[in-house]
């Protein structure tokens, strides 16, 4: 046997000793089929009953696209401070120290109506409470007369330079009221001002009173 020859055999035996066997076997640690999903017990049971497409249109033209909706706020009471700033610019003596008077009635409410304590690093309670409620409408009672009276005198209730007037006589002015509550009067407000006052034990409690409810159903989303 050639020298040749010799090398030809050894390099093909060792060639087939080195191939590795390319044979897929199953590893023994494989789950069965179906043994990794969850049942209903054990995953979110998505929804996918039917939906009115037109309904969807159909609060898309009330409410507005979601790009303006998701700006607008829900309802929150008013901001402590906001609502003394209202109160001021509806010609509320905010310094007064009567009792019972709306401004002391503001201050003495402060924790009743949720305000900030930054002292101690406390928001402001944004939600709508009974207390805040009923420390809100009684300040707006008590507020009703201050109001009443000063409407006239102020800038922000003039029509084209003409002051307005939340009552004529005992007739509810469309002018004054839309001024009270910061929106243009309805057939709504006018016809609740009117009963609340003809129904009410005298006309001038019947005023204060539509006075404080109409302010409190334009601060509490009503």
């Amino acid at each position: 046997m050639t020298r040749l020859t010799l090398l030809t055999i050894l390099v093909a035996s060792f060639g087939a000793a080195c191939t590795d066997d390319t044979t897929t076997e199953t590893p023994d640690n494989t789950p069965p089929e179906g043994s990794t999903s969850g049942s209903e017990a054990e995953t979110y049971d998505h929804d996918n009953s039917y939906f009115d497409p037109f309904a969807i249109i159909d609060r898309l033209a009330k409410e507005g696209p979601a790009r303006y909706t998701s700006r607008v706020p829900s309802c929150p009471k008013p901001r402590y401070r906001t609502l003394g700033r209202v109160l001021g610019s509806l010609g509320v003596n905010m310094a007064s120290t009567t009792p019972l008077s709306a401004a002391v009635l503001y201050r003495d409410g402060f924790n009743a109506m949720g305000g900030p304590n930054f002292a101690n690093r406390i928001r402001e309670n944004l939600a709508v409470s009974t207390s805040g409620a009923s420390r809100e409408f009684d300040i707006f009672a008590a507020a009703a007369p201050e109001i009443i009276a000063a409407v006239p005198t102020l800038a922000r209730c003039q029509v084209n330079g003409v002051p307005a007037v939340l009552f004529n006589g005992n007739t509810c002015d469309p002018t004054g009221i839309s001024c009270l509550i910061g929106t243009p009067a309805t057939l709504t407000h006018l016809d609740f001002c009117k009963l609340t006052v003809e129904n009410a034990t005298t006309p001038d409690v019947g005023k204060r009173i539509a006075v404080a409810a109409l302010l409190a159903a334009a601060y509490t989303c009503e």
